[in-house]
């Protein structure tokens, strides 16, 4: 099973465990809510911890593979694109989940895109209030 499937079937089981063994230990994580991203595989694992309660009805709905530049240092990297629904603080969200996949296979860049602008606005609200939750980051002051 290549890591697209791994990734996906963990985020359907609800298996956090299983993110580390996906996750490049530099990987980056864009938010569609932060400018800079999230860095480091103990602050994604958390970060995921924290999504997997936010999202309700979680479901992949497509998939699709090709290669896109990084980020980090615009190579040109195997890539696959998971196009999601879910449902946060009662608002319908359409997403695409962007991985992008280092020479060893693992998860190197993570990008997030959500729709509508209300849903976006939700998701932010409620995974700052996990993280902070978490101790992940502070209170906002």
């Amino acid at each position: 099973m290549d890591t697209t499937a791994r990734f996906r079937a963990a985020v359907e089981a609800r298996d956090t465990d299983a993110f580390a063994d996906l996750f490049a230990e530099d990987i980056r994580f864009y938010s569609p809510v932060k400018f800079r991203p999230f860095e480091g595989k103990p602050m994604v694992l958390g970060l995921f911890g924290v999504l997997m309660r936010t999202f309700e009805d979680f479901r992949y709905v497509g998939t699709f593979d090709g290669t896109a530049e990084r980020s980090a240092d615009g190579a040109e990297a195997p890539s696959a694109i998971l196009v999601f629904r879910a449902v946060v603080a009662g608002k319908q969200i359409h997403g695409l989940d962007l991985l992008q996949f280092g020479e060893d296979g693992r998860i190197s860049e993570f990008t997030v895109m959500v729709r509508p602008l209300s849903a976006v606005q939700a998701l932010s609200e409620a995974v700052l209030a996990g993280l902070v939750a978490d101790g992940l980051v502070p209170a906002p002051q």
